[in-house]
């Protein structure tokens, strides 16, 4: 049996919660047929993966085998009746396979449509006792990625993971993801304002080998991008490239800084394989600090003024470059458009680890372009406005698509007002206007000064009481209502002329109403 709200299944003997948290509706108890598969054939199997180093975490290995291994392993319901999404059983009409069944095998398939597109052989990547799979996934999905999956490669015949890397969860500011608050950055919004370069290089900055959970604090996310990666690494190239067309012939006197970064090679490498990401980082900036030191103490800006000091400014550069070069490789599995752009501007074909062992010479310079852009704040700032404004249109929408009861018991804590004739509402002047400017009142606590056009060179000035629900940005451009013939009120800050119409309690649950499209400023509203 399966509840009908959530689908998670239950015996007939279970008790049931009276009512669903999400509709507040009684469930329904239904009988439906369902198939299940006997993991504990395999128990032996999976204590011993599980259990071999390597293969999991010491303490998912350890949280494996004090729960779910500890004891007999209860049959898995693999499927789900109808309606449900996904994948219909073929012999099974109306039954439909668990979504963390099927979900995994698209792992197989999109090697299945890459081996298909390349000419390569499935059985080469999923077969293979000398391919590799490792997975990461987040923590909440555990026992799917460790016990069933291990389980269905088993009895398939097919290449168990060589890893499965569990990592925490991701906040943002310190605060859990959630649509609703408006906490949660999807992927596209964050491409409209952003590199995913620097995002890559921000999470391998926090990420090992355990468990943790990482924080996304914006601000952090900016100084380090911008120290990091601008500031030490691609300023090697930005301060050097465009001083020299070529590269030495013979590879200048360093200071022992390649010879330091060949040797740090190995350590780097050694992070990546086991998954100490931000050791890697670490080392590798450690790297981008001396060489910037040491550019820092040759200054090739000003020895370039100088045209004695010509082959002096080529062989400064030289090291700089390969020194950079250098770097670059060592970020490649984080930052490959990074790599291949180092590549291009130095004339080499694409970076492989090895290249780093090898100073070049001789090498013509190519015209260099930014590799990595700045973040700036305000492109933080309108990122998380476009993802609070979706939230918010995404909650009206939900609103609207909901039953008609309005569980904000609204009315309840602000009944209607006493019933007025046709002749007192006609005194109010409701009209569309158009906001053409907004601004902050440092001294006021609750107020923005809105300046409206109502059309034409009609223009006023209104004192709103929405800074706690909007930034001023946010309304610059935007059609609201406005009380027009409202008698003008003498304030601290002005003269208010009118007001602007809005729905919610106060404070920070304000919506300033807005007019349908085509609406145009001036229009009145009855």
């Amino acid at each position: 049996d399966n509840c009908e709200k959530c689908g998670a299944a239950y015996a007939a003997t279970d008790l049931i919660h009276p009512r669903s948290v999400h509709s507040g509706t009684t469930p329904e108890l239904r009988k439906a047929q369902h198939y299940f598969v006997q993991i504990e054939t395999l128990h032996e199997f999976l204590n011993d993966w599980t259990s071999t180093p390597g293969h999991l975490q010491p303490e998912i290995s350890n949280y494996l085998k004090g729960h779910f291994l500890s004891e007999e392993l209860r049959d898995w319901d693999v499927s789900r009746p109808a309606p449900y999404f996904g994948f219909e059983i073929p012999d099974a009409p109306g039954n439909y396979w668990y979504v963390w069944f099927d979900a995994p095998i698209g792992y197989i398939a999109s090697t299945r449509q890459y081996c298909d597109q390349s000419g390569e052989s499935l059985e080469n990547w999923w077969k293979n006792p000398a391919s590799e799979i490792h997975h990461f996934i987040g923590k909440d999905i555990t026992y799917f990625h460790t016990l069933f999956w291990p389980a269905m490669l088993k009895s398939a015949g097919y290449q168990l993971p060589t890893r499965v890397q569990v990592h925490g969860f991701l906040t943002i500011n310190g605060e859990k993801m959630s649509k609703s608050r408006g906490t949660m950055v999807r992927a596209s919004t964050y491409l409209k304002y952003l590199d995913p370069a620097a995002l890559r290089y921000f999470y391998a900055s926090k990420l090992s080998d355990k468990v943790d959970d990482i924080d996304l604090n914006l601000e952090e996310f900016r100084q380090k991008v911008n120290s990091d990666l601008v500031g030490k690494v691609v300023n090697l190239a930005s301060r050097t490239a465009k001083f020299v067309d070529a590269l030495a012939d013979e590879y200048p006197e360093d200071q022992g800084l390649f010879e330091q970064g060949l040797a740090a090679g190995d350590e780097i490498a050694a992070a990546y394989e086991q998954r100490e990401f931000a050791t890697a980082m670490r080392r590798i900036m450690s790297l981008a600090d001396r060489a910037n030191e040491y550019l820092d103490q040759k200054e090739p800006w000003k020895v370039r003024k100088d045209p004695a000091r010509a082959g002096e400014l080529v062989d400064i550069c030289t090291v700089a470059l390969n020194l950079f070069h250098q770097i670059a490789i060592y970020l490649t599995p984080v930052l490959p458009g990074l790599a291949q752009q180092a590549g291009e501007l130095l004339g080499t074909e694409k970076l492989a680890w090895h290249a780093a062992a090898q100073p070049l010479i001789g090498k013509k310079i190519g015209k260099f372009s930014h590799m990595m852009k700045r973040v700036d704040e305000s492109q933080l700032e309108k990122m998380m406005l476009e993802e609070k404004e979706h939230a918010a249109a995404a909650a009206a929408t939900a609103a609207v698509e909901k039953d008609f009861g309005d569980s904000s018991q609204s009315l309840e804590k602000e009944p209607l007002a006493e019933t007025c004739s046709i002749d007192d509402f006609a005194k109010v002047d409701l009209r569309v206007a158009r906001v053409v400017h907004a601004e902050q009142l440092k001294e006021a606590k609750k107020l923005l000064k809105l300046t409206v056009s109502l059309g034409g060179k009609d223009r006023r000035t209104i004192f709103a009481g929405i800074k706690a629900a909007y930034e001023p940005d946010a309304l610059i451009g935007r059609l609201v209502v406005i009380v027009a013939n409202l008698a003008p009120r003498k304030m601290k800050f002005g003269v208010s002329e009118g007001m602007v119409v809005c729905a919610g309690e106060g404070g920070g649950d304000l919506m300033v109403l807005s007019p349908d499209s085509g609406a145009k400023a001036g229009q009145r509203i009855g």
